[in-house]
């Protein structure tokens, strides 16, 4: 069954510009690129990708669009943009010109004010998203879901996808908390869910597959297969798996499911949420 990766980066490395990048990440402080994924795309079966900023930047969003416009296997980027601007709607349309673009993501998980997301500016700036048919990538630590949770309240007819399942300390094994707060969420029905970034939330290079287990065991008891959909986190995830290993993570558990069930999280919720032109038969060989 092939795969669509809903979730990964691209960088050519900058220490200014990528200071999040510390010297606990030292496997992250280089290029990478399409040439240096697609090979890796190819070993695996995953036919294309979701290409997802990593920084606050319309001059990144810009490259990631080149970068798509260059690589017919991208088939989307999920862009940043400044939604609190005054000339957003201005911008927006101006970025929608290039039909790559299927969304937005801003670094919430950053931001010190954990009620960041619900600030009425911002909030004006989603509401504006659905006029150009663009999804939300929402990006929270469990601490910031109970503002996650007013904003998909808030803003109904915005199509949100939660990324890394918002960051639960797997580490710890701490569940009942972000448990409630993804139970809540989920219950608003505009909002999907990716299974991803879950190896750097886990204990970096010790994690055993068994872990994730009750974490991803909540997530399909929430969201159901309609709503779920798989990303790599490529190459973030390499702080602490290679791609094979984050595959077979999400393969291990989702092999007791149906085949329509399996292609759904592998690809066509994908296909559906970001609105991509392609359909699942599309995307076969």
């Amino acid at each position: 069954m092939q795969i669509l990766d809903a979730h990964q980066h691209f960088w050519r490395y900058d220490r200014v510009l990528y200071p999040w990048i510390d010297e606990k990440m030292s496997v992250l402080k280089g290029d990478f690129l399409p040439q240096n994924l697609k090979p890796l795309y190819d070993k695996s079966g995953i036919i294309g990708s979701i290409a997802v900023q990593a920084r606050q930047s319309l001059e990144e969003t810009h490259y990631l669009l080149k970068l798509a416009s260059a690589n017919d296997w991208i088939k989307g980027v999920v862009g940043w943009v400044d939604l609190k601007s005054s000339q957003l709607e201005d911008q927006l349309h101006n970025l929608t010109h290039n039909h790559a673009l299927c969304g937005i993501r801003h670094l919430i998980q950053d931001e010190p004010d954990p009620d960041f997301a619900i600030r009425p500016q911002f909030v004006r700036g989603i509401s504006l998203l659905s006029k150009f048919n663009l999804t939300y990538d929402i990006l929270v630590r469990p601490h910031q879901m109970h503002a996650a949770l007013e904003l998909v309240r808030l803003c109904p007819e915005q199509a949100f996808v939660i990324d890394h399942l918002a960051k639960p300390d797997i580490r710890s094994g701490k569940i009942a908390s972000w448990q409630q707060s993804i139970r809540e969420i989920a219950s608003c029905h505009n909002v999907f869910c990716k299974l991803s970034g879950m190896v750097t939330e886990a204990r970096l290079r010790q994690w055993h597959p068994d872990d994730f287990k009750p974490y991803m065991d909540t997530i399909f008891e929430s969201f159901g297969p309609s709503r779920i959909m798989f990303g790599t986190d490529w190459p973030v995830c390499l702080l602490s798996a290679s791609l094979d290993d984050v595959i077979n993570i999400v393969h291990g558990y989702v092999k007791q499911l149906g085949d329509e069930d399996r292609r759904l999280i592998w690809y066509d919720n994908a296909v559906q949420f970001y609105r991509l032109k392609e359909t699942s038969e599309n995307f076969r060989e």
